[in-house]
């Protein structure tokens, strides 16, 4: 299965989809990188800060040791970065590591309201992710907790089977990964979710009887 697309572009995808093409395109050299313990199945390599060479034991495992990818230039067909990056201190360091080994990838990234609902991911993640459908870029910006978390990442997984483009960012990306970085500082305000949803069902309450 072939697959012509303009060069520099991102745009959103699905893991479905995604795994309909590299099931077609079993000659790729396909890398998973910071996937724990759930690689993808098409993967040919496995990267993680985590040795888990016991557990890939019987495929390629590689352990990362550094900021840089221990790979060369253009080594793979296929990156895939599932829910990474909001993790990176550097991420643009990271993403142009990405562009490096590879011409063509599939990232996954909580979108800003599950970063905020979900009580692992107030500490573990520092980056917020949007998209911009327009001009087809990743919009990151520093995290701020907006209100305070109600639920848990098994929670989270369990709502994402019915509302996943609102929790989970599916982009496919070729040649480069367009981002900008958003200064958000001037216009960060904490809100209180019981506060919020009251005014919130309070409006919609005065708007039926009017």
């Amino acid at each position: 299965m072939n697959i012509t697309l303009d060069n520099k572009l991102i745009k959103r995808s699905s893991k479905k989809y995604i795994q309909s093409i590299l099931s077609n395109n079993n000659n790729w050299k396909i890398l998973d990188i910071g996937c724990g313990y759930s690689a993808n199945k098409y993967a040919t390599t496995i990267c993680d800060v985590q040795d888990l060479s016991d557990f890939y034991s019987n495929r390629n495992f590689i352990k990362l040791d550094n900021n840089q990818l221990p790979f060369q230039d253009n080594q793979f067909d296929f990156v895939i970065a599932s829910h990474v990056i909001e993790h990176v201190k550097d991420f643009k360091y990271f993403i142009a590591e990405l562009e490096r080994v590879s011409k063509r990838g599939y990232i996954e990234l909580p979108s800003k309201l599950e970063d905020n609902l979900v009580f692992e991911n107030k500490k573990d993640h520092l980056w917020h992710m949007d998209f911009d459908d327009v001009n087809l870029k990743l919009l990151i910006s520093e995290k701020f907790q907006y209100i305070e978390p109600i639920i848990t990442v098994s929670m989270i997984q369990k709502l994402r089977e019915n509302f996943k483009s609102s929790f989970v960012l599916e982009l496919y990306w070729e040649d480069k990964i367009d981002y900008e970085f958003i200064n958000n500082s001037h216009s960060l305000k904490k809100y209180n979710l019981s506060t919020f949803l009251r005014k919130y069902f309070s409006k919609k309450i005065r708007a039926f009887f009017n």
